[in-house]
C-alpha cells in the first residue's frame, strides 16, 4: 500500500513537472495588450485601428486563442443599442474593429507556428488557417511584434505588452 502511495506520488510530480516545462515552452501564453498597429498600403504605413488602438490579444495554455482589437476614438452609437446604429455608425464600427477567436500552435521551442479561427466579427476569416507564411509573431521578453500579411498583399504590424 505504501509502495503504490510513494508511486502514485511520484507519478503526478513527474506528469506536474512535464506540464510545467510545456507551458513554459510556450512564449505566447498569456495576454498581450496591443501598443500600436500599422497598415501599409502600398507602402504608406498608417493607424490600423486609429491613433487610440485599443486591445487584447490572449493565448490560454490549452491552445485557445482570442482577438479583439478597436479604435478607441470609434463613436458611439446615437441609439444607445447595439442593433441600431445607422448605416454609418455599423460601417465605423465593422471598418475600424475586429474580433475574433480559435486555436493556435507553438514548435518544438515554444514559438508561434500558426492558428486556425474558429469565429470572427469579420465572417470571411471563419475556418481559415495561418501559417507563419502570412502571420509570425516574435517575443522579445515582455514584447511581442506582430506582422500579418492580408490575402490581397496588404501587411499589418501590431506590438503588443505582455499584461502583468
Amino acid at each position: 500500500m505504501l509502495i503504490r502511495s510513494i508511486i502514485m506520488a511520484l507519478a503526478v510530480a513527474i506528469s506536474s513537472s512535464a506540464l510545467a516545462q510545456t507551458a513554459a515552452q510556450n512564449q505566447v501564453v498569456g495576454t498581450w495588450r496591443m501598443i500600436t498597429a500599422t497598415i501599409d498600403p502600398g507602402g504608406k504605413n498608417i493607424p490600423a485601428y486609429g491613433e487610440k488602438p485599443n486591445g487584447l490579444l490572449v493565448f490560454t495554455p490549452d491552445m485557445h486563442f482570442v482577438e479583439v482589437l478597436t479604435d478607441a476614438k470609434i463613436p458611439r452609437f446615437a441609439s444607445n443599442a447595439r442593433g441600431g446604429g445607422t448605416d454609418e455608425e455599423n460601417r465605423m464600427a465593422m471598418s475600424r474593429s475586429i474580433g475574433f477567436f480559435g486555436t493556435y500552435t507553438v514548435d518544438e521551442k515554444g514559438e508561434f507556428s500558426g492558428n486556425r479561427v474558429e469565429g470572427s466579427t469579420f465572417p470571411n476569416w471563419i475556418g481559415s488557417v495561418r501559417t507563419r507564411d502570412d502571420l509570425t509573431l516574435v517575443v522579445d521578453g515582455d514584447r511581442m511584434i506582430e506582422h500579418f500579411r492580408r490575402p490581397d498583399g496588404t501587411r499589418i504590424r501590431i506590438e503588443f505588452q505582455r499584461v502583468e
